[in-house]
């Protein structure tokens, strides 16, 4: 007799070798994304650094904006006490956030789709470029998982009950997240198992449960009571009347638009080609299996969303949790049919690994690739990200003795006054402002041609704009 396919180790430690896989992936992405590429910082980074430190704990002086993603400027600003202004520490509590929601992600999948449908799903997700630049992700992931765990009655559900009204709440300080919730409840109201499943649930542990929550909101209650116009924020309304059509060619462009695509911050179209054929068979799914509870949430999501992207086109990452449960029912759709094929040939049924293999490895590769090169060299996107605080913590560690002078713009004194208080004997002045100190380094902002000649002009990579600062000698004490 010969050996049965299950027979053969590789077979049967295919998921663990899935798993390890995944884990590898994962830091691998996660340390380039954090140290590498981009290896620069975007204004939104630099505006959210300026934010964290704004935290005050005295209400008279509490600047109500900052309440908008409090949770997430609450860890950025411990990450940066802990390890002063750097690259790492402000891109550090997104990293973390990036790797809990990549296990959630993993864990959600399992338990909604086959393990094979997982584990594929997750490795493509996770080398998506926008998975690395969005903080939905995190909150949508983890009110799912503890959703289901509550759901299931898992072990330590009262723990979950509270992790699961807890994440509902803190996540309300994010722009947009309200419609998550909407979307959820929705859900829960229109589909008879999921009412089924919220009425057995204990009273007494919801409503402790439920005052954990109101207890996480009273900062935001108390923000919105001090500035109306910080919940017009969160709730996603435009400052302007937006133009509708213009909205909807952006948005479609962002998906769809793979024969001239556009750069930013967050690279478009948002998925690959391949990507969005699945996404496509997983809407095909969703239409034909409407009727479970899987489908209901996410057709509740995508539908409750769609108004929304229409006014605020930028937002379009809020859609990523739901697409991709769009990309896993794709994922599944393809699998069962191909084995559907051959339902008793385990020969057959394993010569279609084959092409999965070289479709799955081509669009990691393509969207690694896509990642690393247009980050790297894409000028329209390169050119969104600085290293300017990269290159003057190497000038005040390395090349500077005694006092120093940060002479920048106005719109960067902000953040550089952020850099000064965890550096020592450095001071930040705006341009206009005469500074006297043996050193004095001037921003590519700031910098006027004058007289006296730059000790050292410091440069990045970049093929234009490269002289960042200007540095000056001076022999006054």
């Amino acid at each position: 007799m010969g050996k049965h396919i299950t027979d053969y180790s590789l077979y049967r430690w295919r998921y663990y070798l899935g798993y390890g896989l995944i884990g590898l992936i994962l830091l691998a992405v996660f340390a380039v994304a954090g140290l590498y590429i981009p290896g620069a910082l975007s204004p939104g980074e630099m505006q959210s650094v300026i934010a964290s430190d704004a935290l005050r704990l005295s209400l008279s002086t509490f600047d109500p904006a900052s309440a908008i993603n409090l949770p997430y400027h609450l860890l950025q600003r411990a990450s940066i006490e802990l390890l002063g202004v750097s690259h790492l520490s402000i891109k550090l509590p997104s990293l973390l956030l990036g790797i809990l929601s990549a296990v959630g992600m993993l864990v959600l999948l399992r338990t909604w789709f086959r393990r094979n449908v997982a584990v594929l799903t997750t490795i493509l997700v996770i080398t998506t470029g926008q998975f690395l630049f969005v903080i939905y992700i995190f909150w949508s992931i983890l009110l799912l998982v503890s959703a289901m765990m509550v759901s299931r009655g898992a072990r330590g559900s009262g723990i979950w009950k509270v992790v699961l009204f807890g994440t509902a709440a803190l996540s309300l300080y994010t722009p947009l997240s309200m419609y998550i919730l909407i979307a959820l409840m929705s859900a829960v109201i229109l589909h008879p198992h999921l009412r089924y499943l919220i009425r057995r649930l204990p009273k007494t542990k919801l409503l402790i449960a439920s005052a954990c929550a109101l207890l996480l909101l009273v900062p935001l209650v108390y923000v919105i009571w001090r500035d109306p116009s910080i919940g017009l924020t969160l709730l996603g309304v435009p400052s302007a009347w937006p133009d509708f059509s213009a909205n909807i060619f952006q948005l479609l462009r962002q998906y769809f638009d793979f024969f001239s695509p556009s750069s930013g911050t967050l690279m478009t179209p948002v998925y690959g080609l391949g990507s969005m054929i699945l996404i496509l068979l997983g809407i095909l799914r969703l239409v034909t299996t409407k009727y479970t509870a899987r489908s209901y949430i996410t057709a509740s999501w995508i539908i409750l969303l769609l108004p929304v992207l229409v006014i605020n086109p930028d937002f379009v990452s809020i859609t990523f949790v739901p697409v991709v449960l769009l990309m896993a029912m794709g994922m599944s759709t393809l699998l069962s049919n191909w084995y559907r094929l051959f339902p008793l040939n385990p020969y057959a049924r394993m010569a279609g690994l084959v092409p999965l293999a070289v479709l799955i490895g081509g669009m990691v590769l393509s969207g690694v690739d896509r990642y690393m090169y247009g980050y790297q060299y894409d000028p329209q996107t390169a050119g969104n990200f600085s290293q300017d605080l990269r290159l003057v913590n190497k000038q005040l560690r390395d090349e500077t003795r005694g006092k120093t002078a940060l002479v920048v713009s106005e719109k960067e004194v902000p953040f550089y006054n952020v850099v000064a208080r965890h550096q020592k004997d450095v001071t930040v002045a705006p341009a206009n402002v005469p500074v006297v100190a043996p050193t004095i380094i001037v921003s590519h902002e700031a910098y006027t041609k004058s007289a006296n000649m730059p000790w050292r002009i410091v440069t990045d990579g970049m093929s234009s704009d490269a002289d960042r600062f200007y540095i000056y000698k001076t022999t006054e004490k």
